[in-house]
């Protein structure tokens, strides 16, 4: 079975979400609660995949946290330490210490600098690539403009981190047989979509969108849609749905 991997982006105080995207400080700490007491722990993507094929992934959750705002550095990592967590950043790597221009609405974030990045994987936190500007990969873009922001992104990042980047999220999780092909021809070995894609495997993972709404009935009800579409999987089933948040802001990521 697939791993169960958590879908966040934003943690703070906010005025104005309209893309339900962004999760308060204190209802984030309340989450991770909730997962302890389920006898769960929350690690990266890459120590996830990694522990499942040794057989060693029960009770790890994965949590994953895209685009890398600012936010992630200063609120989010104190939270993973103090209940014992790691995580995976996705960061939009052409983007560093501005904001997030793509989206049309909504409160304007900060994104992470360079150095809050380096910050962030030298804390324990897995960095993993966006792409170079948070734009759709699938559909018009040509192909020197997807082998840039797939392969320059990773690049940039482990330049910064010191270390190899492995992990990819598709932006908006917009994601076809090109795309995917060019993730694997950049040298990832994972890759994350949001909710359940078409056909899912290490380079289009399954994730579970969570945002503010989402208490402890919520959570509940979500790990177990994510059980039954991976019986329904192993049976032969197609995806019947691409979980994510309501249909007016499914997609995002």
């Amino acid at each position: 079975m697939k791993p169960w991997i958590l879908m966040y982006h934003s943690v703070a105080d906010y005025r104005d979400d309209p893309y339900l995207v962004t999760v308060r400080p204190e209802r984030l700490d309340a989450q991770f609660s909730w997962l302890r007491r389920g006898g769960l722990r929350g690690v990266g993507v890459g120590e996830l995949l990694a522990a499942r094929s040794r057989g060693a992934a029960r009770g790890l959750v994965g949590l994953t946290f895209d685009d890398g705002y600012r936010d992630f550095a200063d609120t989010v990592v104190p939270l993973l330490h103090r209940h014992g967590f790691g995580a995976t950043v996705y960061v939009v790597a052409g983007m560093l210490g501005g904001q997030n221009h793509w989206d049309p609405e909504g409160d304007r974030k900060d994104l992470m600098t360079a150095a809050d990045v380096a910050a962030v994987a030298d804390a324990g936190m897995e960095v993993g690539a966006h792409g170079m500007t948070h734009v759709r990969l699938d559909g018009s873009i040509d192909a020197a403009g997807l082998a840039r922001e797939v392969s320059a992104s990773g690049h940039v990042l482990s330049d910064l981190v010191g270390r190899p980047v492995t992990g990819f999220c598709y932006p908006y999780g917009a994601h076809d047989a090109r795309t995917v092909t060019a993730v694997a021809a950049a040298g990832y070995d994972h890759a994350c979509a949001t909710g359940r894609p078409p056909d899912p495997g290490p380079l289009a993972l399954p994730r579970t969108y969570v945002g503010d709404r989402d208490g402890a009935l919520r959570l509940a009800a979500k790990r177990g849609r994510h059980a039954a579409a991976e019986v329904r999987e192993a049976a032969g089933a197609r995806p019947a749905s691409r979980e994510g948040p309501p249909l007016s802001t499914a997609g995002r990521g």
